[in-house]
């Protein structure tokens, strides 16, 4: 089998904050199951929204046409990781827009995460984490990306950074989530070529015609 690998997205803009110490024990959890990863920070530059152009499909370039931002750097990562892990502090109940603004334009312009693992991680001071990552998720429910889980949703509490660390509970759920996904990846790619299933041609269909 060959060298497998994780990308950890941490979409907070302190370097590190709780969110990265969260997705850090995700991280040694991960080479104790003897899959690589890499933590790449979205950092604190302006990350500009989707303008809805349509030019990454009518060019089919595989990336946004805009390229000022951090956006296209991720979609290189993301066609070479085989799963994902995005983190996020909890802003108004919601994750961080930058790392929403980044991951929309990622998928919609082509990034290769079909049938790549993923999770979402939550963190914040008291409440709106299950808002947040349930946002999260529905980005990779719409990708055929496998979702995957923990003891408990994969939410940590803290504020002031390396306060996560307190979460014991918290901090284990990230543990378990690295070995749960230390073991999917691991079937998956128990032979070189993974028996993916077959995708039907789409049918999209509009409510108002």
């Amino acid at each position: 089998m060959r060298n497998l690998k994780v990308l950890l997205l941490n979409g907070s803009a302190n370097k590190n904050g709780n969110t990265f110490t969260a997705l850090s024990e995700i991280a040694r959890q991960l080479e104790k199951n003897g899959v690589e990863s890499e933590i790449m920070q979205l950092g604190n530059r302006p990350v500009r929204g989707c303008i809805a152009c349509g030019q990454c499909q009518a060019k089919q370039l595989g990336h946004c046409v805009f390229d000022d931002d951090v956006c296209n750097c991720i979609v290189e990562k993301l066609n070479e990781a085989d799963a994902l892990i995005v983190g996020s502090p909890v802003y108004y109940g919601q994750p961080n827009g930058a790392v929403m603004a980044v991951l929309q334009r990622a998928f919609f312009s082509g990034a290769n995460v079909q049938n790549k693992p993923a999770a979402a991680v939550a963190i914040c001071r008291r409440g709106g984490a299950s808002a947040a990552y349930q946002t999260m998720n529905m980005i990779f429910e719409m990708m055929n990306m496998p979702v995957v889980t923990s003891q408990y949703w994969n939410i940590a509490y803290g504020l002031a950074p390396g306060e996560v660390i307190q979460d014991t509970e918290g901090m284990q759920t990230m543990r378990v989530l690295a070995d749960n996904m230390a073991w999917l990846l691991k079937k998956i790619h128990a032979n070189d070529n993974p028996d993916y299933p077959e995708r039907e041609e789409w049918q999209g269909m509009n409510f108002i015609r």
